[in-house]
């Protein structure tokens, strides 16, 4: 009996022993990369409007990486969103941006400068269509938009782009169907009711533009159908990168009175070019995921960051640097 429970005891004290190792590989992969000395230099950021959620990310990654890479130099530079971003970091104006994976698509179906160069980071969070009303409006569906006046986004933005065809695939046209205005989100909420009849905006929830009009029930949003977003879908191209969904409850309480909003969403990039040094870009990977808690004390969308989804950054491929950080903590 005695020797039973021996072997019993030496088979636990093995298998504590193989845990403790775990354990102890787990820890030093941890700590290893901070141990390394961190790259240094310059790199420009490509955000967004001011008031938007690429900004806000920014500034808390900058901070983030300021912590981590005390030598690199992170410049942050605001953009009408999407668009531009993607543009910038192409031709080498940015080094590393946030935009819309159908943004990003687009610009790489239309061949235009240096796409063929762009690499994803990571897939950070998705954006949700809103459309916006003031209270008290008609407007109850997209097709009600004919006639009125309706901010599309900025000209490079990524709202543009989505308004724009939201727009067309409800038999609408943008030029010549509704008065168009370039409001983004640091205007356009502002102007509904004066001067605005409906507002478009895609972003992660809650905007903190959007956030106090929504509070004061200043604000309605307008459902765009599942049916619509399949009426997309039928146009091929970047608009496979948009999905069904719903604009939970808990979004924006004040206006939305418990009940959920159809809408669509599409996920947001962290980008780069080829060229980008492949250890500054597995540090910045790594930052950007184990930030992911403090950032999205702030950012509430950005909560949603994870190393399992984050590899997924479709239509591009995976910069090398991002793929080493990637490859580190596989399980």
């Amino acid at each position: 009996m005695s020797h039973a429970l021996s072997r019993i005891g030496r088979r636990r004290a093995l298998r504590g022993a193989a845990a403790g190792l775990v354990a102890f590989g787990l820890l030093l992969w941890w700590l290893a990369p901070w141990s390394e000395e961190p790259p240094g230099g310059t790199i420009t950021l490509s955000t967004g409007t001011r008031s938007g959620v690429y900004q806000e990310y920014g500034e808390l990654l900058r901070t983030s990486l300021g912590r981590h890479m005390p030598d690199l130099e992170v410049r942050l530079k605001t953009s009408d969103g999407s668009q531009e971003n993607v543009r910038r970091v192409a031709t080498g104006q940015a080094d590393f941006a946030i935009a819309a994976a159908d943004a990003v698509e687009t610009y790489r179906l239309s061949h235009r400068s240096g796409a063929d160069r762009l690499r994803g980071v990571a897939r950070l969070y998705d954006d949700y269509v809103q459309l916006a009303v003031a209270p008290g409006s008609g407007i109850r569906s997209v097709a009600d938009l004919r006639g009125k006046r309706v901010a599309i986004g900025p000209p490079k933005s990524g709202v543009r782009l989505i308004a724009n065809r939201i727009l067309r695939a409800a038999g609408i046209d943008p030029e010549t169907d509704i008065e168009p205005s370039s409001d983004g989100i640091d205007t356009g909420p502002g102007r509904l009711g004066h001067g605005l009849d409906a507002f478009f905006w895609s972003g992660g929830l809650p905007t903190d533009g959007l956030k106090t009009l929504a509070e004061d029930s200043a604000l309605r949003f307008v459902p765009i159908d599942a049916d619509l977003v399949a009426e997309l879908h039928e146009q091929g191209g970047a608009t496979r990168h948009y999905r069904a969904t719903n604009m939970p409850e808990s979004a924006y309480p004040g206006s939305q009175f418990g009940s959920a909003v159809p809408t669509m969403a599409v996920s947001n990039l962290l980008i780069t070019r080829a060229d980008m040094d492949p250890r500054l870009t597995e540090w910045l990977t790594r930052i950007v995921l184990k930030s992911r808690d403090g950032i999205g004390a702030h950012v509430h969308s950005a909560q949603l960051v994870d190393v399992r989804t984050a590899i997924y950054t479709d239509p591009l491929r995976l910069h090398e640097g991002a793929r080493r950080y990637y490859r580190s903590v596989k399980p």
